[in-house]
């Protein structure tokens, strides 16, 4: 606005405050003068006065749109929208088809003739914004937090794309074409599927260091393996980023999910995490990245002769990685990529064994073992010392593995803390000497010199623990005694058939039979009586100390010819019975 137009629109403010005539005439005089419309006029009047506030009105706040209504109106609207986030459903037709269906009013009913006064589209939407319920409200991204690394090599970032540029024909890379390639003709795609560009990117979330690497066909495990060892190991003096990551989070993408991907991450001491589906924001950092990589690298590959193989693709990719982690700032610390991840610690930098050995490690699972009385554990023909490991006791199944940061010597249990997170435990060989017996272990004993039993397992403590609460007793040298001298268990206060004595059984009538008709005839069994010699061991054990030569006489007297087996408790009986006194002549004199 000139300061011309100013002016006169300032002094056309005053003349409007002090003068009687007509508003519009003064208005458009100063139009005319000015050379724009009443509107332009009435629109520019208010950007150089000042008006007082409008009075609120009595029913702000309030709205002839239900709660209900609302909450009717914005599900409708959100359940059309698309994952693409186009919304399919607008305001208009969610209201004319909730309206015939009875599902809503939205407007005012005059309670003394019952009519309806519809809303306005305009006053149902500012409805729907004071309730917080407008699409536009709901669909708004959550708040994130700021997830955190300590240290270079604690967690690394890695994802899969494809290229939707490039893919690598018989003579080259070439670029694919709009018009060719899409959707819509799905039968070019396949034609390239096995030639077509994986861009893979690894990510170091302290730093920010990338490593990028392509590959041919398609997402695999064995591709994801093959890219994250080629990370791992060292490559150069130019390129420093290297070493065996404490964490790594990636997508639930069928690769990173594989049995082969989690043997590699197992093995080597990695935690794996795998963010949840639609949560693309937890990796944030290695989704930009590809589009560093698609900005900054493959844009040049247009510029210049194409590459006719994948290795010249990834030695070119290798070069321009180098150089922007060298050079290129970092927002987040201000500093070259490589120069913060040269900050990492010796503790911190894990070197990667061979890759070779990782790649073995890749195909091969951990595997199951018993741990054996001497808190041993076999594996690949030698034993593991895991007599220091608590809670862990004899006949325990564990899994097993090999370390690959010390093959020779050592091996790792696959351990599952209270967290419910893996960890890994290096156990440590058995060594044999000369003569066949351990070395090293924590059951070694050498006789003579110190023998003492081994700590007292869980187990063996938890059946102490039991056997004073069988007894009663609150010592285990009490409870062993209770044990010994054969105590009933709970001082007898448990009737273990108490069931069936408190059990009313139900009264059965008798059932109508038939007799049955034998022809079978009973031959009468003829029993063959003890020798004198039997009788007398039987009566023996059963009268003891009080068995005597007489017993036997008249044993012998009474029974020259056998005794009766069925006689023997009235033997019994009768050798037993008190004696009676003799009788007396008493004579007169």
């Amino acid at each position: 606005m000139s300061a011309v137009m100013t002016q006169r629109l300032v002094a056309l403010a005053h003349e409007l405050e002090r003068s009687t005539a007509s508003r519009t005439e003064l208005c458009q005089a100063a139009a005319d003068d000015l050379r724009i419309s009443l509107a332009t006029l009435y629109r520019k009047l208010k950007e150089v006065t000042v008006t007082q506030p409008r009075k609120q009105r009595a029913d702000a706040g309030n709205s002839a749109l239900t709660r209900d209504e609302a909450e009717m109106l914005s599900t409708t609207m959100i359940r059309s929208i698309r994952d693409n986030d186009k919304q399919l459903s607008t305001l208009e037709r969610a209201v004319e088809r909730l309206r015939n269906n009875g599902k809503i009013i939205a407007g005012t009913v005059n309670p003394d003739t019952g009519e309806i006064t519809p809303m306005s589209l305009s006053a149902i939407g500012r409805a729907l914004r004071g309730y917080g319920l407008h699409p536009e409200q709901l669909l708004r991204p959550t708040p994130a937090v700021e997830l955190v690394s300590k240290h270079p090599n604690h967690v690394w970032q890695i994802d899969a794309s494809i290229s939707t540029q490039f893919y690598l024909a018989d003579d080259g890379a070439r670029a694919m074409n709009k018009a060719e390639f899409y959707d819509g003709k799905p039968e070019n795609l396949k034609r390239i599927e096995k030639q077509r560009l994986w861009r893979y990117v690894i990510t170091d979330h302290t730093s920010g260091t990338l490593y990028v690497h392509y590959v041919l066909g398609a997402e695999s495990a064995e591709n994801l393996c093959h890219v994250l060892i080629s990370a791992m190991v060292k490559r150069g003096d130019t390129d420093p980023f290297h070493g065996v990551p404490f964490m790594i989070m990636t997508d639930p993408g069928a690769a990173m999910t594989s049995s082969m991907f989690r043997n590699l991450c197992r093995a080597l001491g990695i935690e794996l995490i795998i963010n949840k589906v639609g949560n693309a924001r937890a990796k944030g950092q290695v989704e930009q990245a590809h589009n560093i990589v698609e900005r900054e690298f493959e844009s040049g590959l247009q510029l210049m002769k194409k590459p006719s193989t994948l290795d010249e693709i990834n030695g070119l990719a290798g070069r321009w990685m180098r150089h922007y982690n060298a050079t290129a700032i970092h927002t987040r610390h201000h500093r070259a990529r490589y120069a913060l991840w040269m900050t990492i610690k010796p503790e911190q930098l894990r070197i990667a064994p061979p890759a070779e050995m990782m790649r073995e490690l890749a195909i091969a699972a951990p595997e199951t073992r018993k741990v054996s009385a001497k808190l041993r554990v076999p594996f690949r023909g030698a034993e593991y010392d895991v007599g220091s490991i608590e809670h862990l006791q004899v006949g325990d199944s564990v899994l097993i593995t090999r370390n690959p940061f010390r093959d020779a010597d050592s091996a790792q249990l696959v351990l599952r803390g209270e967290d419910g997170r893996e960890h890994y435990q290096v156990v440590e060989r058995i060594e044999r000497d000369d003569n066949g017996f351990a070395a090293n272990g924590a059951t070694r004993r050498v006789i003579g010199e110190g023998h003492q039993a081994l700590p007292e397992t869980t187990a063996q403590k938890d059946r102490k623990q039991l056997d004073q609460l069988a007894t009663g007793t609150s010592t285990v040298t009490e409870a062993e005694q209770a044990i010994k001298a054969r105590a009933v268990p709970f001082n007898g206060e448990i009737d273990p058939f108490k069931e069936q004595a408190n059990t009313v059984l139900p009264t059965y009538l008798p059932k109508r039979g038939t007799e049955l008709e034998t022809r079978v005839t009973v031959a009468t069994v003829e029993i063959k009586p003890l020798t004198v010699i039997e009788a007398a061991k039987a009566l023996r054990a059963r009268m003891g100390s009080s068995w005597n030569a007489e017993h036997l006489a008249t044993l012998k007297a009474d029974y020259p010819n056998g005794v009766p087996e069925a006689e023997l408790d009235a033997i019994h009986t009768r050798l037993t019975a008190p004696a009676r006194p003799g009788l007396r002549l008493v004579g007169g004199d």
